[in-house]
This record gives structure tokens, C-alpha cells and sequence, in this order.
């Protein structure tokens, strides 16, 4: 009788160690393969001298600036950023996903198992065309939709297109701003303050209610505000003021849909590396020292803040929401 029980356990063991392997094996497969994941020690990175510093050369490009026109370029994570499996089978919609932030997003989220959709504008094409090849090399579903998202029409069919193209939508990031530096008030024209008021604050009202929809328990909303919002520059009157109210959009809209199950948070960056400050949206002057008095020392690159639009998305990060990450080389708000 012992001998039976004996072998009863041993059988039960042997089942429950194949059980375990069979269902360790989906999540194993939904990650990077071996070939494309380290798990050796990481070589410590010193932050202070891990990108270009100032001073910088000026450069002016006619608006929108193009990131592919800048020296030094940007680093958007191209041949950084490795993907974990993360995301697998997200659906994400990315505002201004040709440049900066939103393309630093598209391609870690691409990388982490997403099939992502970004929007920019038409002039953006030359940028927008190399996000795409990207999305589609990491094997994920790639939607281009150019068009202005100052117009409330094209706001919704972009949100339609984009949940019909890659057959749903659990992701929206609010990432496209304008920024226009102008020393003073008297310079803003009636024209120019609607322009960036459009972009920066209708536009995301318009993206977002067209979103709710598509929307199910489990999904995340992502602003992209600024240190702008809490630390405003002289030169970014209209700019910093639509950053306050992005800050806000997102703690309003997280107590309004958070019994939904739908997490909204923000980013919040300080000075980085991207067209916005190319093509009006910083002087020659402060562009030469662009990032110089952070701690750091430096600007941040697009890459630099990949990680957190993942976090936010991610379902691991469940019970986040309302929040605004800053990454702003150590300077700035929050």
C-alpha cells in the first residue's frame, strides 16, 4: 500500500511539473526570443555623458521640423530599445508617433508585441515612413494615418481608422503638441494662440471622446504634458498653459473612468531632444545650451523615456492612474 502511495506522488509530481512547463511556455513564446534578450549583468551607464551634451549648433528647419534633419540625431530607442513581450496583442493609437516621444513609443511598444497606429502631419511623411518600417521589422501590424488633428472630423475618423485597421484600440496616446517660442505676449497673434490651443488641448478632447468606445476595462490613456505645466518658460506663454491643462485632463479623467477599469496617467517631460525645438519652438540661444541646466547636465533623448509609456500601459502597472511621470534629467516638476 506505502508502495502505491509512493508511486501515486511521483506520478502527481511528474504531472504537475509538465502542467507547469506547458503553461510557462505560452508566456516564454509571447516574449523576445533568447537571441534577443541578456540575461547577463548590464554594464552600469554613466547618465551625465551617455548622450550629446551642449553647447549645440544652431539649427533652423521651416515648421513642422523633421527629426531626420537633425544633428546630432535623436535616439528614439532604433537600435536600443529591446522588447520583453509586454504588450503582446495591445492595440495602440499614437498622437505625433513620426518624432520625439511618440516615436520613441511606437517603436518600444512595436517591440513589446503591439500593433501600433500613429497619426502626424502630412510634411511629417519623410519621418512617419521610417517609424513604419520599424513597426513592421519587429513583426507587428504597422497604420499610417497623416492629417490634422485640429480638425474635430478628422479626429474621429482617425480613431475609427485606426481601431478598424488594427481590429480594436486599448491604447491612446495624446502625444502631437505645438510649441512656438515668442518673447512676448504682444507677439502671439489671435491665429497662432488658436493653433496651439487646437492641437494641444481640443484635439485631445476630440481623440479621446471618440476613443471611450472602442475602450474595455484593462486599458490605458497616456498624455503627453510637460515640466511647462508647473515650471513655465517667459517665452512658452500659450505652450505652458495648454501643458497645465493636459496634467489636469489626465487626474480629471482618471477619477471619471476609473470605475470603468480604464487607467489615464501622464508624462511629463523636462528638455529633450526632438523637432519640436528645431522648428520655433526654442531660440538659438537656448537651443545652443538645450538641456545645460538640468543636473544631468544635458538634454534627454526620446529613448530615455520609452520605458515609462510602457510602464503605463502595461498591465502590471494596474494601479496607476491619475499619475504624471516626470523625466526632466533632474530638474523641474513633478
Amino acid at each position: 500500500m506505502e508502495n502505491d502511495k509512493m508511486s501515486r506522488r511521483k506520478a502527481l509530481g511528474g504531472l504537475s511539473l509538465a502542467m507547469a512547463a506547458v503553461a510557462a511556455s505560452p508566456i516564454l513564446g509571447s516574449a523576445a526570443s533568447p537571441a534577443d534578450v541578456n540575461f547577463g549583468p548590464a554594464d552600469l551607464q554613466d547618465p551625465t555623458t551617455k548622450y550629446p551634451r551642449p553647447p549645440f549648433i544652431h539649427q533652423d528647419q521651416p515648421w513642422p521640423a523633421l527629426a531626420s534633419k537633425m544633428d546630432p540625431k535623436p535616439d528614439h530607442g532604433e537600435t536600443s530599445y529591446k522588447g520583453s513581450g509586454r504588450l503582446m496583442g495591445r492595440k495602440a493609437l499614437i498622437t505625433g508617433g513620426d518624432s520625439g516621444m511618440g516615436r520613441a513609443a511606437a517603436i518600444a511598444y512595436a517591440r513589446e508585441g503591439a500593433d501600433v497606429a500613429i497619426n502626424y502631419l502630412p510634411q511629417e511623411e519623410p519621418d512617419a515612413r521610417e517609424v513604419i518600417e520599424l513597426i513592421k521589422k519587429a513583426g507587428r501590424k504597422a497604420v499610417a494615418i497623416p492629417g490634422d488633428i485640429r480638425d474635430e472630423n478628422f479626429c474621429k475618423k482617425l480613431v475609427d481608422e485606426a481601431a478598424k485597421q488594427l481590429g480594436g484600440l486599448d491604447i491612446v496616446i495624446s502625444n502631437a503638441a505645438r510649441q512656438q517660442s515668442n518673447p512676448s505676449i504682444a507677439d502671439i497673434t489671435t491665429e497662432q494662440f488658436d493653433w496651439t490651443i487646437k492641437t494641444n488641448i481640443y484635439a485631445p478632447f476630440w481623440i479621446i471622446k471618440a476613443s471611450l468606445p472602442y475602450l474595455k476595462p484593462g486599458s490605458s490613456i497616456i498624455g503627453t504634458t510637460s515640466v511647462q505645466a508647473t515650471d513655465p518658460s517667459p517665452d512658452l506663454f500659450d505652450y505652458a498653459q495648454t501643458k497645465a491643462a493636459t496634467t489636469n485632463f489626465v487626474k480629471s479623467l482618471a477619477k471619471q473612468l476609473g470605475p470603468k477599469g480604464i487607467r489615464v496617467n501622464g508624462v511629463a517631460p523636462g528638455p529633450i531632444w526632438t523637432p519640436l525645438q528645431m522648428g520655433g519652438g526654442s531660440t538659438p540661444e537656448k537651443l545652443k545650451a538645450f538641456g545645460k541646466d538640468t543636473p544631468l547636465g544635458r538634454p534627454g533623448q526620446p529613448a530615455e523615456l520609452a520605458s515609462i509609456y510602457v510602464q503605463l500601459a502595461a498591465n502590471d502597472a494596474s494601479f496607476s492612474t491619475g499619475q504624471i511621470y516626470g523625466a526632466a534629467g533632474g530638474a523641474g516638476q513633478p
